[in-house]
């Protein structure tokens, strides 16, 4: 029978309580997505001005990278922790956003950064006024003779910045403790040991979740509240945490950035509902471009979601391509089209919340520093994109080596049409929009192929098959998989199925139930 290459667009899920159980994810840096007052930066108003396309794209969630006041362009230093940054709007532009997002089904998330604060923090330039200040136990110090003994000599994660230990002494001052900052002298790390550290977060998440009205957050650094040698620390730290966001707004969504071994990844789901996948990312990368399954991919996820299980059965497992922090897949996979929708036909197939970086779905370019990966959104070309910001000029995502959104719109080959393909059906189908629905494993071997069931609870089920090739391939169906009665989606035309046969085109996948 030949395949349905067509979908319907679905509908974005209204019920706010479900977020994250169901849909795709997509991540804005609002300075560089789009300029709605000509300023050159982009603002909140750019975002709202663009949710109908991010609605029509598929989208069931954005999450906002730091918008709240903060001396550096990415804002992830935060002064002021109730506040909007000047340089994106104001408070009423958010909430207006946040009621034009729910209009339109579309829940909102916000990056909350609470490992740091900026030196500029309120609570920082207190405690550096010296030890009998109230804020001094808000942020880690230490005494000359702790100095001393120490050497601090060691480094504890490679930093942007090349400082060779996380200990600095505070700007002016006029004694000589030192305050720990693990990722810059500029970002303090909070003593999440100190009560009053912990009542000032949690005051702070229920006045986004309640007062302002988001549905959640993407917790920036999470692993390293504490040290490595306290990680239970850490997980009761999240637990707390996760307990508090329940109470605030039921069926909220968390997310963390915990970027370590599946098991010690697990402990972290007791408080939060959702983690990033970053291995799988990497192996995703390998596998698109070897044009073969070089990593296992299957049986990796299978163990992954084993030892998540382990911990929280309702796990969600986030997953990407790229984001503000890696090289951008297009850069990766160095433009090659083919090889995008590969990755992009994994993305949406696999069990997980999928997550896009803005710009990924027309390709965009990058590679670190990550002022590189960060770059303006292309909504047409220079001469007729008044929205695009100015705030640094492209140097891997221009007119000239990405097609910008305008010229792929209505192009039905793009690869922005391949993404709203894939997301609208996703959206549509039961069992892949269920982002907890998980993975099985086939009877089908075969080098070249990617091939793997996902199972609902209530039993629901799909075979996925994907061609990484350049190559058509047929692929035999085991008795395993004799429930596979009709192809309900393929990426590309040509893709038949007969008699347990499959038959699919060059880079392309298939959805059979």
């Amino acid at each position: 029978m030949q395949a349905d290459v067509s979908a319907s667009a679905g509908s974005v899920p209204k019920n706010q309580s479900l977020v994250g159980q169901t849909g795709v994810h997509y991540e804005i840096f609002v300075r560089s997505f789009a300029d709605s007052n000509g300023d050159g930066i982009g603002d909140l108003n750019g975002v709202t001005n663009n949710l109908d396309y991010l609605k029509e794209l598929g989208v069931s969630a954005i999450w906002l990278m730091p918008i709240s006041p903060s001396p550096t362009y990415h804002k992830y230093d935060v002064t002021d922790y109730y506040g909007i940054d000047r340089e994106y709007g104001t408070m009423d532009d958010f909430r207006r956003l946040v009621r034009e997002a729910h209009q339109r089904g579309i829940a909102v998330i916000i990056d909350l950064v609470i490992h740091h604060t900026s030196i500029q923090h309120h609570w920082f330039r207190e405690a550096a006024k010296g030890p009998g200040n109230p804020y001094r136990q808000f942020y880690h110090w230490l005494t000359p003779e702790e100095i001393k003994a120490r050497k601090l000599n060691t480094r504890d994660i490679t930093a942007d910045s090349g400082e060779r230990n996380p200990w600095h002494t505070p700007p002016g001052a006029t004694y000589r403790e030192k305050y720990y900052g693990m990722f810059w002298s500029g970002m303090p790390d909070l003593n999440f040991d100190h009560r009053p550290v912990r009542e000032e977060i949690f005051k702070i998440v229920r006045y986004w979740l309640n007062d302002v009205g988001v549905d959640g957050f993407r917790l920036d650094a999470a692993r390293h509240l504490y040290r490595e040698f306290d990680e239970p620390k850490n997980h009761q730290f999240w637990e707390e945490f996760g307990q508090v966001v329940e109470a605030a707004k039921p069926g909220a969504y968390t997310v963390g950035e915990v970027w370590t071994r599946p098991e010690h990844i697990a402990p972290y789901f007791r408080g939060l509902k959702a983690n990033f996948n970053f291995d799988l990312r990497l192996a995703i990368e390998e596998i698109v471009r070897r044009e073969d399954d070089t990593e296992d991919l299957v049986e990796f996820v299978d163990y992954v979601h084993g030892a998540f299980a382990n911990v929280n059965p309702a796990f969600i497992d986030g997953l990407i391509l790229s984001n503000h922090d890696q090289n951008r897949i297009g850069s990766l996979l160095k433009g090659n089209q083919n090889q995008l929708r590969v990755a992009a036909n994994l993305l949406f197939t696999l069990p997980g919340l999928p997550y896009l970086y803005y710009g990924e779905e027309i390709g965009m370019l990058g590679l670190k520093p990550d002022e590189s990966i960060r770059e303006p959104f292309l909504w047409d070309i220079r001469a007729r994109d008044g929205q695009r910001t100015r705030w640094r000029r492209g140097r891997y995502s221009t007119s000239q080596t990405v097609r910008p959104l305008a010229e792929q719109r209505h192009d039905p080959n793009s690869l922005y049409s391949h993404y709203k393909r894939l997301i609208q059906f996703r959206n549509s189908h039961p069992v892949l929009n269920d982002n907890l629905s998980r993975i099985g494993q086939t009877g089908i071997r075969q080098r070249g192929t990617i091939s793997f069931v996902r199972q609902s609870a209530n039993g629901q089920r799909v075979l996925v098959v994907h061609n990484l090739t350049k190559k058509p391939i047929s692929v035999v169906v085991s008795p395993g998989e004799a429930w596979c009665q009709r192809v309900a989606f393929a990426t590309a035309e040509g893709t038949t199925f007969n008699a347990g046969q499959l038959l699919l085109t060059p880079y392309s996948c298939a959805v059979i139930e």
